[in-house]
């Protein structure tokens, strides 16, 4: 059951998250022309009276590119601003999950871009771990990531999720916690709304963006403290072979976090993983605001 923040905005004003309800002809619920974001808050562990936002911006400045694709103008700026309001409004006093999403509201029939409404609102909703600290067992999905020559994929768009969804709930009902994605290539793609990494031989090795992946903001955060602590990075293909040889797999995003990997199909994966726990450790430091390196990662938001 999830508890959402009592504030919602909706249709350029802000009011009670139950009385923001759209129209069942609303043009994006039938053919999924909508983006939408992600972002983490928690309140500042050294004080309550302010809230710790995680990459603001470059959260806004995604979503505002991805906002393009549906022939919508909406500046990054203004969503910036836009959701330092909503939490102000809404003083959240635990750790929380916020949605934007840009959507096509007009209630037309034909699947179009052009000459049709666009709106865009924001709801939030209280948000411990996505999933298990301890690790997670995957398997590798029968469903097959879109391409970019057919769909847009640097955008986060939310028709792209009923792929997700698919390998998600045949993951879940074989048993396992989560499903990794192939590409049309055949190689190791994603998750079902995270990125992927693992670690050979001292290495972290991710697949890059040519590969379909999501431009992950985690995914960008993990490459940088890597490159920062001397461990050797490498974007490139990954073979589905080497996901059961590797010595550390683990799974990020915005809900994820950083969500180690304990099995892959069949195969047991060690359980020291000291380069996921390092950079564990360290995200969790800076999304506290306990690291003084990354401070720009970080918009305090005072409640008061």
């Amino acid at each position: 059951m999830h508890t959402f923040l009592p504030i919602a905005y909706f249709e350029n004003q802000f009011i009670p998250f139950e009385n923001a309800k759209i129209s069942i002809a609303t043009h994006a619920l039938h053919y999924g022309t909508a983006a939408f974001g992600g972002m983490r808050g928690i309140p500042d562990p050294g004080n309550p009276n302010q809230v710790l936002l995680f990459r603001l911006e470059r959260h806004c400045q995604r979503l505002s590119q991805s906002a393009k694709f549906l022939n919508y103008d909406l500046p990054a700026d203004k969503l910036q601003q836009i959701i330092i309001d909503f939490v102000k409004k809404n003083k959240p006093s635990k750790s929380f999950y916020m949605r934007p999403l840009v959507y096509t509201s007009g209630l037309g029939v034909a699947p179009r871009l052009h000459n049709i409404e666009k709106d865009f609102f924001v709801y939030g909703l209280e948000m411990g771990d996505y999933l298990s600290p301890d690790g997670i067992s995957c398997r590798i999905s029968s469903w097959t990531r879109q391409e970019d020559r057919s769909f847009p994929l640097r955008g986060k768009i939310s028709a792209a999720y009923i792929t997700s969804a698919l390998a998600k709930t045949e993951a879940v009902e074989s048993g396992f916690d989560e499903a990794i994605l192939m590409n049309s290539q055949g190689k190791v793609c994603e998750a079902t709304g995270m990125n992927l990494f693992i670690v050979r031989n001292g290495h972290l090795i991710t697949p890059g963006f040519e590969q379909d992946i999501l431009e992950g903001i985690t995914r960008d955060s993990i490459l940088t403290l890597a490159k920062n602590f001397g461990i050797p990075t490498i974007e490139r293909p990954i073979d589905k072979s080497e996901l059961f040889i590797a010595d550390e797999v683990f799974l990020c995003g915005t809900a994820a976090k950083i969500s180690p990997v304990k099995q892959i199909e069949t195969f047991k994966l060690p359980e020291t993983r000291p380069i996921t726990e390092q950079l564990k450790e360290k995200l969790s430091a800076i999304t506290e605001n306990k690291d003084p390196d990354y401070k720009e990662w970080i918009s305090v938001i005072p409640l008061e």
